[in-house]
């Protein structure tokens, strides 16, 4: 029996608004009673689009900023791989649905070809270095 594909959309629309809590356990790194941050695909995608075009940032980076901007002491690394994986997965699917490389979350500019989460998404870590080569070409707006 085949599994049926995930619904990148629906699962977007699902994810709950970001929130802290307080670890009862240590977790990824971090010690019991510290406080972690569980963002959502939203707020990973507003981070994305606040990256100045053909700029990047790692996702210990992005970790690190929403944490901190949350008054956390981390932010969840599952939870971010995981919401990063839907925002890329719903920024592909409206791609192929003509829209224009500006009007998607650009996580091209947080996923480096090379990070683990690459090699998950549907387009493959060549496509992210295309995307980046996009972004870093000059506007034609200008």
């Amino acid at each position: 029996m085949s599994k049926k594909p995930t619904d990148w959309r629906a699962r977007y629309a699902k994810a709950k608004a970001p929130h802290v809590v307080m670890l009862h356990a240590d977790f990824a790194g971090v010690k019991a009673g510290q406080t972690m941050l569980i963002s959502s695909p939203e707020e990973i995608g507003r981070y994305s689009a606040a990256i100045p075009r053909g700029e990047t940032r790692t996702i210990a980076r992005m970790r690190t900023d929403l944490a901190r901007r949350a008054g956390a002491a981390a932010m969840c690394p599952v939870t971010a791989a995981i919401f990063l994986r839907v925002v890329a997965e719903c920024s592909l699917r409206d791609l192929e649905d003509g829209q224009p490389l500006d009007a998607v979350a650009p996580f091209w500019r947080v996923i480096d070809p090379a990070d683990k989460v690459a090699g998950k998404l549907s387009c493959g870590p060549d496509h992210i270095l295309h995307l980046r080569a996009l972004d870093a070409a000059p506007s034609r707006d200008g």
